[in-house]
């Protein structure tokens, strides 16, 4: 059992299981009957998502010291207890059923996933590279 984190819209693995999309908004001109059918998301959870400002400063950042800024304050943002709580079921989920979470961002590098897959691993989540 795993957890997978992939870019949103793109073909669903093997036993990747349910899809959660951890954005702000929903995608562009995609009914929401079809999300699912399009490879998006099964369910949506934009609580993990960066806020809207937080999200800007990410797209902008084009050094190591403005992504690591980024990085720094969504860490702040998924300590919240609400969230931080939604990361802990996450990473207990992991041990018993494979789903996946992601973004529709193509660099996960540049991407909270990335971070995401951190703050899940950092709770002892099962990841799946």
């Amino acid at each position: 059992m795993s957890i997978s984190i992939v870019q949103l819209g793109s073909p669903r693995g093997a036993d990747e299981g349910l899809r959660i999309g951890t954005v702000r908004r929903p995608p562009r001109g995609v009914p929401k009957a079809e999300f699912a059918r399009r490879d998006y998301y099964d369910t949506w959870l934009p609580q993990l998502a960066p806020s809207a400002e937080l999200m800007a400063e990410g797209k902008s950042a084009t050094s190591e010291e403005d992504w690591a800024r980024f990085a720094r304050h969504y860490r702040a943002e998924m300590s919240v207890a609400d969230t931080s709580r939604v990361l802990d079921l996450l990473a207990a989920l992991s041990h018993g059923t494979h789903f996946a979470v992601g973004c529709y961002c193509e660099d996960e590098k540049r991407c909270h996933r990335s971070l995401l897959r951190e703050l899940l691993t950092e709770r002892g989540a099962v990841m799946r590279d």
